[in-house]
């Protein structure tokens, strides 16, 4: 075979491309709501997502063994609920909002399960985000909306843990492709329960696969690139720009508008998110796979459930 003569994409600017592609997709699958709803949504983009990770890694399913796929049950539930919800409260805040939202989950869960006192300070900027954004006098933001964002972001603490656990059992490749069709028969009966697809058309189809490669294949793929050479807090830290870029998105995009205190929650937020990436102590070896215990937003060894 012959080798590419393009040199690889480095690892900094392919992790930025992930993070665009991921909140594009987020973007995206909002302009879909109005024909699919975030149900339909969420299922077309997990089907096709599913079918496509299995295309590309070609997972031995029968090899798997009664204790592997008992991880990747619970894994899979997990992430089909985090996706779910994600997309129901996207339905009702702005992306940025629910992004932000999303992010405490593991945030805390980094946080709590760190002896380091200066985690506090995290916690406390993050918290800070949470009481900037909560509408304290009638303001115009949906609280089922933040909740369903919360549960999400729960979820994705959660997604975190069991992914570390997945990865001790299988590579990432075949985890993640055994997950993600975990996750589409299990939204599949929600779909189906609330006639979510009544009016699919080969265009809405063709949509769903569009999304299904901005918010999986591409920036899967490209968080790969960024993890071969990338110490993990530097790729945390990177990608607790999330937030903000997709408040960035919402406004271009969506015409989303954020009140300047819910600006400056998105902030506190990322600088929370980011702070902890970069203090947090590195792992004491090095092993082949990459170790169960997870930075402030993700560990290394799963992608983020948006782009699983």
């Amino acid at each position: 075979m012959l080798q590419a003569t393009r040199p690889p994409l480095p690892p900094m600017p392919a992790l930025l491309l992930a993070v665009l592609s991921v909140q594009g997709g987020a973007a995206f699958a909002k302009g879909l709501f109005a024909q699919l709803g975030p149900v339909g949504a969420t299922g077309l983009r997990i089907g096709l997502a599913a079918v496509f990770l299995a295309l590309i890694f070609r997972p031995r399913w029968l090899a798997l063994t009664t204790a592997q796929w008992r991880v990747l049950l619970s894994y899979g539930l997990v992430l089909g609920a985090m996706n779910l919800l994600y997309y129901l409260s996207l339905a009702r805040i702005p992306l940025g909002l629910a992004v932000t939202l999303e992010f405490v989950g593991p945030l805390v869960l980094a946080t709590v399960t760190s002896r380091q006192k200066l985690d506090l300070l995290w916690v406390a900027l993050a918290a800070s985000g949470i009481v900037l954004i909560t509408p304290w006098s009638g303001e115009s933001l949906d609280t089922l909306g933040m909740v369903l964002a919360l549960l999400a972001g729960a979820c994705w603490a959660v997604y975190v843990v069991l992914g570390g656990r997945v990865s001790q059992v299988l590579p990432t490749s075949v985890g993640v492709a055994a997950g993600m069709l975990v996750a589409a028969l299990a939204v599949l009966p929600v779909v189906l329960l609330t006639h979510a697809w009544t009016g699919l058309t080969p265009q809405l189809l063709g949509a769903g696969a569009l999304l299904a490669i901005l918010s999986s294949a591409v920036p899967f793929t490209l968080e790969l690139v960024a993890l071969r050479a990338l110490p993990a807090r530097t790729f945390s830290v990177l990608l607790s720009l999330e937030p903000a870029v997709a408040a960035l998105f919402g406004w271009a995009l969506l015409h989303e508008t954020l009140l300047p205190s819910q600006w400056v929650a998105v902030a506190l937020v990322v600088l929370a998110s980011a702070g902890g990436a970069w203090t947090m102590r590195p792992a004491p070896t090095a092993p082949a796979e990459p170790p169960a215990d997870m930075p402030p937003t993700l560990t290394p060894a799963v992608p983020r459930p948006e782009s699983a």
